[in-house]
């Protein structure tokens, strides 16, 4: 007889184990077991289940193994999570087989061995049969769906409970979820708020909500008025993706010098040929219907702003139009208006720019597409293959954070729709026109800090600390894949490969060439390049638009996600009075606090850049990328760490310690 040594790894979290009966089947090159029992009357707690699968003759290669679980009658029915199973072979060879999956029935479920293969070097009859079939069950339960023409389309499941175990939040994270939305407010202490509707009577008032700060939401309180801090926060805010160099004035924003220059001491054509002009553009907010709440007409325009960078390298705002159509109802708002003119304007900026964030910077340009690259790898990709092992922890909980958003979030009956400016038929409205500037090259940090001409802006951290991580990520990315496929052929022979980025270009970028996404891949550096987007859109682009919404747009004033009153007509009419009156009233501000809180709030299971609790890599080469990527990650942690002890605002959202591998919340 041979003797298989078999040895069974729980997860080692809450709820993982189970009291049900599991049978195990080996698979290998030269036959199979019979089904034996793994536990009997153990309960996977504590102990790693170990037992001797017996055969009258070796079973070759083993390719794969079965289980099963099955529940007494005595016992309740209990979802269980294996970690790995080990095999030891009568010939002394370990197998692993990485699991990291709820078995929740009493189906057959196969696990392949942990050596990575892409389906030319899977040529078994067992490993072939199994590759097919996964795939097939794939097909059917993550489908796509269009959640509205001209958008992304996403997965067809609209409950998140009803997903499948392996992409749905742990029990810590789903606890956590839950316990944050529910004690927001309280937790906030803004209970005693949010039922008030009028409008805020001073500046005192708001500042007396006794809610919890951080140490920049205490630095956007005091200096949000101030000229320098409004520039800043387009480079180093939560929306660092609007500005850009600008070498010719729009013809719909008509500056001229003597606005921005006084006594004519400069001139907009030779600051412009030195690259010290910048223009934020809000045109995707153009002509909306606007929200409605508690009885009130909402407004958010669709400003132009221009910016100067200074010889102290403070970039200073010296311009604003607040509407597209230029004319004599619509003022050019410049530093040297009336005090409240002058901050009104601003205010109708920060408030654009909240929409715009959220929607495009934010929602479409990390959720909606992490959820395309997850949903076209979990239907074309099984999980033997290179690619999956690679981008499986980068796509935890995206699923089911994003239907939770669709669904609570931005729909009709969201939270949007109670705190925000836009209908919901102004949220997908802008989300279609945002789509036409999501490009490839927009989607890749370095083409875009280039096209956009802020390759020297100084004090720039967002593309300091991002270029870096970008870096990082493609050399361990490639590091990864070229042990997997050493020479271009090897790459455009793949077809699952080739499957995953039809599906990507098919239904994330609506087969719309002109965005520049592969419609299939030719050479490794290709391949390389993509997958480095792909993780760094879902962990460090996603933490640079997400992690700092408390910070910024906890103190209302900073960031109003509403504005209850039309922009000035003409200069002059504004005072302190007027400015309560635009901001959102009292329900709406606490409110929006405590959502913003929520989102970025950061879970008890938390699982930062670079760390892989699950080990799906068996094999030396790339296990040693991954050490080498989270000592690379670590140094520029410490070097970000240093650099932001000497700042009055430290930024610290690409810290990798800081950035979640996935989108995840």
């Amino acid at each position: 007889m041979m003797d298989y040594e078999v040895t069974v790894y729980t997860g080692d979290f809450l709820s993982a184990h189970t009291f049900n009966d599991v049978y195990i089947n080996l698979v290998g090159t030269d036959g199979r077991t019979k089904r034996s029992l793994l536990n009997g009357f153990t309960s996977f707690i504590g102990i790693k289940p170990h037992c001797i699968v017996s055969c009258p003759t070796s079973l070759g290669k083993l390719i794969l193994i079965e289980l099963q679980k099955e529940c007494q009658s005595f016992f309740l029915n209990k979802a269980w999570f294996p970690a790995k199973v080990e095999v030891k072979s009568p010939e002394e060879k370990t197998y692993i087989f990485p699991i990291y999956e709820w078995i929740t029935d009493s189906e057959v479920h196969r696990f392949r061995e942990g050596t990575a293969l892409t389906d030319r070097e899977d040529t078994s009859s067992p490993g072939s049969s199994s590759r097919e079939q996964e795939l097939k069950q794939r097909d059917q339960e993550y489908c796509w769906y269009v959640y509205a023409e001209g958008l992304p389309h996403c997965i067809k499941e609209k409950n998140p409970f009803l997903l499948p175990w392996e992409v749905q939040f742990s029990f810590t994270k789903d606890k956590d979820f839950i316990y944050n939305a529910i004690t927001g407010l309280f937790g906030l202490k803004l209970e005693k708020w949010v039922h008030w509707i009028q409008n805020w009577t001073s500046f005192d008032d708001i500042r007396h909500i006794d809610f919890k700060q951080t140490n920049i939401s205490k630095y956007v309180q005091e200096y949000w008025k101030d000229d320098a801090f409004f520039g800043y926060q387009f480079l180093n805010g939560i929306n660092p993706m609007m500005i850009q160099r600008c070498t010719t004035l729009p013809d719909n924003f008509p500056v001229t010098d003597d606005m921005v220059f006084l006594s004519g001491q400069g001139k907009l054509d030779d600051e412009m040929k030195r690259g010290n002009i910048f223009l934020c553009d809000y045109k995707c907010l153009d002509g909306l219907k606007g929200n409605i709440i508690h009885g009130k007409q909402q407004y958010v325009e669709a400003p132009l702003v221009l910016l100067h960078k200074r010889p102290n390298n403070e970039l200073m705002p010296i311009a604003i139009q607040l509407k597209q159509t230029a004319g004599e109802d619509n003022p050019i708002f410049t530093p040297a208006d009336s005090e409240y003119d002058w901050l009104t304007a601003k205010i109708f900026v920060r408030s654009a720019d909240f929409n715009e964030h959220e929607l495009s910077s934010h929602l479409l340009r990390t959720h909606l597409l992490a959820e395309v690259f997850a949903v076209s790898l979990l239907r074309n990709v099984p999980s033997v293959h290179p690619l999956y092992k690679l981008l499986i922890p980068h796509i935890r909980y995206t699923l089911q954070i994003n239907i939770l958003a669709r669904g609570h979030l931005i729909s009709e009956h969201g939270i949007f729709n109670e705190i925000g400016a836009l209908t919901a038929e102004d949220l997908t409205t802008i989300l279609k026109r945002a789509m036409s500037s999501v490009t490839y090259s927009s989607l890749c940090i370095p083409d875009d800090i280039k096209k956009r001409g802020l390759e020297t802006v100084p004090n720039f951290y967002y593309r300091e600390d991002g270029l870096q991580l970008w870096e990082i990520i493609h050399r361990f990315v490639h590091g990864v894949l070229s042990y997997y496929y050493k020479i271009d052929d090897n790459v455009e022979k793949d077809s699952e490969l080739q499957k995953w980025i039809q599906d990507i270009f098919k239904h994330g970028f609506l087969s719309k060439a002109e965005t520049g996404i592969p419609q299939r891949f030719t050479t490794v550096a290709e391949l390389v390049k993509f997958v480095t987007m792909v993780i760094f859109t879902g962990s460090a682009q996603h933490a640079a638009v997400n992690s700092g919404q408390y910070d910024y747009d906890s103190w209302m004033p900073n960031t109003p996600t509403s504005l209850q009153c039309p922009p000035p007509t003409k200069k002059g009419t504004t005072s302190e009075d007027t400015m309560l009156q635009t901001f959102p009233d009292v329900n709406a501000t606490i409110k929006g606090i405590a959502t913003v809180w929520l989102l970025s709030k950061q879970s008890t299971d938390f699982v930062p850049l670079g760390h892989y609790p699950e080990n799906r890599f068996i094999e030396e080469t790339p296990c040693l990328q991954i050490k080498d990527f989270q000592g690379e990650l670590d140094k520029l942690r410490v070097n970000i760490q240093n650099r932001n002890k000497s700042l009055k605002v430290p930024y610290t959202y690409l810290d990798p310690s800081s950035v979640e591998n996935s989108v995840a919340l």
